[in-house]
């Protein structure tokens, strides 16, 4: 691809609506939330799908593990695609496609066929790859990390707003007589129909650059499909620091991810806290997303603009084992007064961590920025997976023990052993994955850029700037 001055965006002036990059901004960060919550919205309503359809334990536990790994080959496809077709094409074919597992999942009868829904669902998941390949291109070096930082946090606050999103519509759904038994499924159908309409939004209100988009560029010759130009999905496969980027957001991401879905019952067991105010706590913590992941790609962009991009790999190292610390030291407490200060200090470090990873990515190679961004990002579920199989088994282990040890003192005894068993297991859960995140930290630092990548992103900048008016 020819390289030419971009009329990139060089700030992010959220009101600046006429601004191509700050009204894409807007755009890609609502279907980000969006997708988001449809990609969970059927969480809140699981115990009545669980009576509705008769899921075992284990269908329930499939179905998580599918949603996920759904979105782990989703976000490997379209960043490719994004690299070739564009991100407006390729969020507008995943909205309106995705619509239609989410609808469907209103009109399941089987437990087959809720798992099979789910599977697709997950794959609305990737809207994070395209969303990040779209700031990406619409920003400058010298505020790309803030925006992408920016979208992913407010885009990320789907997965948490559907906890109350989801039952407020059920109850406007249930105002106009539905039956509160089945008002799950118009639900879904609802959020389906608002990711199709969003799809249909996003083809006539967004360009994939400043100047248009990349069929038009691509006739004009402003990208001219050259052999030179072009780069193969093998060859970033091959980029060492893609795959410690992808390790790097299994450690904060995949985490995150994890920690906030066992948070709950952790809280309870630990601590002796009700449902009510443990889950009340975890929303509060992810809500964190509407400021945390933006300062991450801000202090991205500060390092970057005093150290160059080896600044920026500086501050990820520095940021992602301040997580790894603050997750270890929150599992050894005991006290509820010192578990909420490291908990909210791990919350703030591992969404700052996660913006700042995506601070690093765009300049790993401009010419494969979506294939990088699928990769890294299915890092994210990569990490959640294994971890939920490490908590998992170590509890299973731990609860079979204490439910053994203790069978022949009564029920109320063998409940009691099981919860302790259970949030002992977990919290040494906690102190490994601790480890293995200071351990990605360290690794981060391995990642290096070449004096000529240094340079272009000098040139980018000060070209960047001067098209504003903002180097005067």
């Amino acid at each position: 691809m020819k390289e030419f001055v971009s009329a990139k965006a060089t700030k992010l002036e959220l009101l600046n609506l006429k601004s191509v990059p700050i009204r894409t901004f807007w755009i890609t960060s609502i279907a980000f939330f969006i997708c988001f919550f449809a990609w969970f919205g059927i969480v809140p309503f699981m115990p009545d799908v669980v009576k509705d359809l008769g899921l075992t334990p284990t269908q329930k536990w499939n179905s998580i593990i599918l949603a996920v790994s759904g979105t782990v080959f989703a976000r490997l496809l379209i960043g490719k695609l994004c690299d070739k077709y564009g991100p407006r094409l390729c969020y507008t074919y995943l909205l309106i496609l995705g619509s239609i597992p989410v609808i469907l999942l209103g009109f399941v009868q089987t437990p087959l066929q809720f798992l099979i829904c789910r599977l697709f669902i997950g794959f609305i998941g990737a809207s994070f790859v395209i969303t990040q390949f779209h700031t990406s291109i619409m920003f400058a070096p010298n505020i790309v990390g803030t925006a992408n930082a920016t979208s992913a946090g407010w885009g990320n606050l789907g997965g948490g707003a559907n906890r109350l999103g989801m039952p407020l519509i059920a109850a406007g759904v249930i105002s106009f007589g539905i039956s509160e038994e089945i008002a799950w499924r118009y639900s879904m159908v609802i959020a389906g129909v608002i990711c199709l309409s969003m799809g249909i939004i996003y083809y006539f209100f967004t360009k994939d650059t400043p100047e248009g988009n990349f069929k038009e560029l691509k006739e004009e010759g402003k990208m001219p499909r050259l052999k030179k130009d072009e780069v193969s999905f093998l060859s970033t496969l091959k980029d060492y620091r893609v795959w410690i980027l992808f390790l790097v957001y299994a450690a904060c991401f995949g985490i995150e991810l994890t920690v906030y879905g066992t948070m709950d019952d952790y809280l309870q067991n630990r601590f002796g806290l009700d449902r009510s105010t443990a889950g009340n706590l975890v929303l509060s913590f992810a809500l964190m997303n509407i400021f945390a992941r933006t300062l991450g790609g801000y202090f991205g962009d500060l390092f970057g603009k005093f150290r160059g991009l080896r600044g920026r790999v500086i501050f990820l190292a520095l940021i992602l084992a301040a997580e790894g610390v603050m997750l270890s030291v929150f599992s050894l407490t005991t006290s509820l007064v010192f578990g909420m200060i490291f908990l909210i200090a791990f919350s703030l470090t591992v969404q700052m961590a996660e913006g700042a990873t995506f601070s690093v990515v765009p300049f790993i190679n401009k010419k494969a920025i979506g294939s990088i961004s699928g990769i890294v990002g299915a890092g994210g579920n990569v990490g959640a997976f294994l971890a939920a199989m490490l908590l998992k088994s170590k509890s299973a282990v731990a609860e079979s023990a204490a439910i053994a040890a203790n069978s022949e003192l009564g029920e109320q005894a063998v409940k009691a052993a099981q919860t302790t068993a259970a949030a002992s297991a977990v919290s040494n859960g906690f102190f490994i994955i601790g480890g293995f995140i200071v351990s990605a930290a360290v690794l981060s630092l391995a990642i290096r850029f070449a004096t000529s990548e240094e340079k272009a992103v000098i040139d980018e900048t000060k070209a960047e700037l001067a098209l504003s008016g903002m180097d005067k």
